[in-house]
């Protein structure tokens, strides 16, 4: 049996957008409906609710539209996502395109400008750290 892939949560169908939004992206829910994928959501499991505020990483923190400081919840879902990747066995991942939690490659530059940046999301950046494979769906879809 090959090991799971751990996937964004949102991409599976699932309700956790920040702006409460489904939008299934059919790779990845067929992933889930053969076993072969473990849906998680960084921020829902760091405790911010659906829908939330947008947030954005500025210089190494995470800041929603209202100025608040959310950085310890993506840390602590990042860290959970982690262990759940560990505990399955997980290799690869495939995240959320430029989420400040699952953004990997690309991310917005915290000026909600909607202005990119290279940059990776907090749990991104702790799968990579940690010898997890990670692709976005935009890389699946090119």
């Amino acid at each position: 049996m090959s090991k799971p892939i751990i996937v964004s949560a949102c991409l599976a169908g699932i309700y956790c957008r920040y702006n409460g939004d489904i939008e299934p992206f059919q790779p990845v829910v067929e992933l889930v409906r053969q076993g072969r994928a473990i849906p998680f959501c960084p921020e829902v499991f760091g405790g911010l609710s659906t829908p939330r505020s947008p947030c954005e990483i500025a210089d190494g923190r995470v800041i929603n539209d209202e100025g608040e400081d959310k950085t310890e919840q993506f840390q602590r879902g990042a860290e959970e996502g982690l262990r759940l990747a560990q505990l399955a066995g997980c290799t690869e991942a495939i995240l959320k395109a430029r989420s400040p939690s699952c953004g990997s490659g690309e991310i917005y530059d915290g000026s909600f400008s909607s202005t990119r940046i290279p940059g990776d999301g907090f749990f991104a950046a702790l799968l990579k750290e940690n010898g997890i494979s990670v692709r976005t769906e935009q890389e699946l879809e090119d």
